[in-house]
């Protein structure tokens, strides 16, 4: 839309300084044409902006001049409320300074965007750890973010899963991650990734360290993910499954994925799997909505399983 877009230059010149026509027309994904009408309406509308000519040249905002506008759309204003997870930020020690916050945020948008935003706070609420899971202690957290946030290096004990479970670390902390409800902290050497609430000891020190140039947290986590889940399901298990069954997890998005009906209107699917211990007692929840057909040794362990449930359930003589 023509308001949305004559916002945008503004803020453009605003953030950015002097650009061209060519730059403006590149960031709004318009024709050069385009930015000269809506250059000449800004400039109708009383904006104090001027163009240069030649190679240097380009279009600025008179110096000094700021605009009010902030550039929210009610959809942009909506998601600003719910992307603000007192919880979180509470467990950050952060919580009075998001409340504060949001207050300024809110206090500064037109009328209408209020209404729009306070409606959602009043209608959407955020609980991100998942059901009858108890939350984790974590009383180290913001002694952790402290050290995020001033590049402090760190000494905890940790416990991990193997032997030896309980460890010296020195860390470096490069960033905090939220997943499903549980804190880990991302730091060097490595990186590598830990879980706050393993770590049992902690001594802050006046030592500082160095975040490694272009070290990307989001990007990292990303790709630790996929490297986690590809070193978790190495191998694969051929399965059928009921019709108008609902899986769900990895079963549902196999289904979707690589799915493909059979003549009796069952799907069949190929479905990573960690092992065949974790395999059997999934796919066993599923009870008749599924059938393994691979590979052999899960297929007889479930056999197994199911002749045994006959044999314990069967009718008293």
């Amino acid at each position: 839309m023509k308001s949305s877009r004559l916002v945008s230059i503004l803020l453009l010149l605003q953030t950015r300084g002097r650009l061209t026509a060519a730059q403006l027309a590149e960031e709004l994904e318009v024709s050069v044409r385009t930015v000269y009408r809506d250059v000449e309406a800004l400039s109708s509308a009383g904006v104090p902006l001027y163009g240069d000519a030649g190679h240097a040249g380009g279009y600025r905002l008179l110096d000094g001049y700021r605009t009010r506008l902030t550039g929210l759309t009610t959809e942009e204003a909506e998601a600003l409320f719910l992307a603000g997870v007192p919880g979180p930020a509470a467990e950050l020690g952060l919580g009075a300074v998001l409340a504060a916050a949001q207050l300024k945020v809110r206090a500064a948008l037109p009328r209408e965007l209020r209404e729009h935003a306070d409606r959602v706070s009043g209608r959407f609420h955020l609980d991100a750890p998942g059901w009858y899971v108890d939350a984790d202690a974590t009383p180290y957290l913001p002694a952790v973010a402290d050290a995020v946030w001033n590049s402090r290096v760190l000494h905890v004990r940790y416990r991990r899963w193997r032997e030896p479970t309980d460890v010296e670390r020195r860390l470096e902390p490069y960033g905090l991650v939220l997943k499903a409800g549980r804190w880990y902290v991302v730091a060097g050497p490595g990186p590598r990734t830990f879980r706050v609430d393993q770590i049992l000891e902690l001594v802050s020190s006046e030592e500082e360290f160095t975040r490694p140039d272009g070290f990307d947290l989001t990007a990292y986590w990303t790709r630790s993910q996929r490297d986690f889940h590809d070193r978790l399901y190495r191998a694969e298990a051929v399965v059928r499954i009921a019709p108008g069954a609902d899986p769900g997890g990895l079963t549902g998005r196999a289904a979707e994925d690589n799915g493909r009906p059979d003549a009796d209107g069952w799907t069949r699917a190929t479905v990573p799997i960690e092992s065949v211990d974790r395999a059997h007692d999934d796919f066993l929840r599923l009870g008749t909505a599924i059938e393994v057909l691979e590979p052999p040794e899960l297929r007889a362990r479930l056999a197994a399983t199911v002749a045994e449930l006959a044999r314990r359930y069967a009718p008293r003589t």
